[in-house]
């Protein structure tokens, strides 16, 4: 029986593994942390749980193809899904802008607004109601398919290619200014960073108006962790901290791989199933380059990569009337001397047991880029000082909750500050990216099929190889890895 040796027990390693024991293989993970998930986590501070990962989840829509792959590995199999009736709620100078799921309730939420954009409100409700045919494929990998398949995928993504051909090319403020209320137009811009394409809020909003974009009840860890209990039910072996450390090989072929504690792991397939750069440049010093990924690491102003600032609070109160995530103006507050306009506050009011009884926990996630990023790489060297900032970020974020919910006084408590140095830390995130490349209009799509030059047994795997990078991609391409190794030893897939 051939043995796979998983690098990393995120949700790519996971779900590598489950479909590895499908297939026969003898399988192991190795993962860093003490805890399965990766980047798809929470934690636990002062009687509070903070989800660290899911906002909304592509694939909650029952009888679509990425649905049955989330339930076939545990994900969602008779998990409840939260849907929000609002996707966000974005208040600018007393007028509140809401993406409500029912589209009809969007367009006639934004008509009241301003009726003098009623045109354009109505061509963005049809383009959003147009790309709700796109389906994520999650079948073979494009590099398998045959002619024929490869036409009927073409077919199936011409709503998608109509979408990308009309708004992949234009800024998110670009296409914000066709809108004329001052309040449309700055909701629409602050979706994503300035420079970030204006295709990005039509696939987020088509998924979450037809359904397909809910919230796992439990949140983040709890979804991780099950899909790590499918994996064990199928036989295979989980070794949590076990940081994975060097890669031995002979030839062209890995043998083994050593871990922090020196224990060696030999195996016949190596998947790393982790952080791209890690990979390449860490665990292959650089002996095994790919000119795709060099070329957007050494390119951060075409392919950018986001991290955030993670917080948590306590609130002692309940936030039923309050959407469950509120976008809303930020005062007088810098961060690396860079005004910070708005706030997302996301609640978690609907999961009882992650605060206590009659208390609400709530998080807010600061967008990071590569100045930022530079930022927190040099402070974090004077351990004081990097504390400090966390702590008067902290602060900065309770006081703009005071000014804006004046109830909240007295009764906010700081739970936690994360930073890209965090994800970094415990993840080996790439300069604490929680997404692959961003997607900017000079940039190009990458699609990776995993393979490493110069060696025929170690694959990478995980989000990087896929646009826009997140939880779906690294699922797909986890089950593509196994797929693709199916295909090179001549044996049927069994999903």
């Amino acid at each position: 029986m051939h043995r796979i040796v998983i690098i990393g027990g995120g949700i790519a390693g996971i779900t590598a593994g489950i479909f590895a024991q499908k297939n026969g293989f003898n399988s192991v993970i190795l993962e860093k942390h003490h805890t399965m998930g990766g980047e798809c986590t929470g934690w636990d501070r002062q009687g509070y749980h903070i989800d660290g990962c899911i906002h909304w989840l592509i694939g909650t829509r029952e009888g679509t193809p990425i649905n049955g792959l989330w339930k076939n590995v545990g994900a969602l199999d008779g998990v409840d899904i939260v849907e929000p009736e609002s996707f966000m709620a974005v208040e600018y100078e007393g007028t509140t802008v809401h993406f409500y799921r029912d589209l009809e309730r969007l367009k006639s939420s934004w008509v009241e607004i301003s009726p003098e954009d009623k045109d354009a409100i109505e061509e963005f409700c049809r383009d959003i109601k147009t790309l709700q045919s796109f389906e994520m494929p999650v079948g073979k990998p494009a590099d398998m398919m045959n002619i024929f398949e490869k036409a009927r995928l073409m077919l199936s993504m011409k709503d998608a290619g109509m979408i990308m051909q009309k708004y992949g090319k234009r800024s998110l403020n670009e296409y914000a200014n066709n809108f004329k209320h001052p309040a449309l137009r700055e909701t629409l811009a602050s979706f994503s960073p300035e420079g970030f394409s204006a295709s990005s809020i039509f696939f987020a909003l088509a998924g979450f108006t037809k359904g397909q974009a809910g919230i796992p009840a439990g949140g983040s860890r709890a979804m991780a962790l099950r899909m790590a209990e499918r994996y064990l039910s199928l036989g295979g072996t989980i070794q949590t901290s076990s940081e994975v450390v060097e890669v031995n090989i002979r030839g062209k072929e890995v043998k083994s791989v050593t871990c922090k504690d020196g224990r060696t792991v030999e195996g016949d397939f190596f998947i790393a199933a982790c952080d791209a750069d890690s990979v390449y440049r860490g665990l292959l010093k650089g002996q095994y380059p790919d000119q795709a990924f060099e070329m957007r690491f050494n390119n951060p102003e075409e392919y950018p990569l986001a991290s955030n600032i993670y917080i948590g609070i306590g609130y002692a109160g309940t936030l039923e009337e309050i959407p469950r995530t509120l976008k809303f103006q930020a005062g007088s507050f810098k961060i690396n001397e860079a005004p910070i306009k708005y706030l997302q506050m996301t609640h978690y009011g609907y999961e009882p047991d992650f605060a206590p009884k009659g208390h609400t926990a709530i998080t807010f996630a600061i967008n990071q880029f590569q100045r930022d990023l530079d930022f927190w790489e040099e402070l974090e060297k004077d351990r004081k000082a990097y504390k400090e900032e966390k702590a008067r970020i902290g602060a900065e974020v309770i006081r703009a909750m005071e000014t804006r919910f004046p109830r909240m006084q007295g009764k906010l408590k700081l739970l936690d500050v994360a930073t890209p140095r965090t994800y970094e830390r415990y993840c080996n995130a790439y300069r604490g990216a929680f997404m692959a490349f961003w997607p900017t209009m000079q940039g190009k799509e990458l699609n990776h099929t995993g393979k490493i030059k110069g060696l025929n047994n170690m694959v990478l795997s995980g989000q990087w190889l896929m646009p826009p990078g997140g939880l779906p991609p690294a699922l797909i391409t986890g089950k593509d890895s196994i797929m693709r190794l199916c295909k090179k030893l001549k044996r049927p897939f069994v999903k």
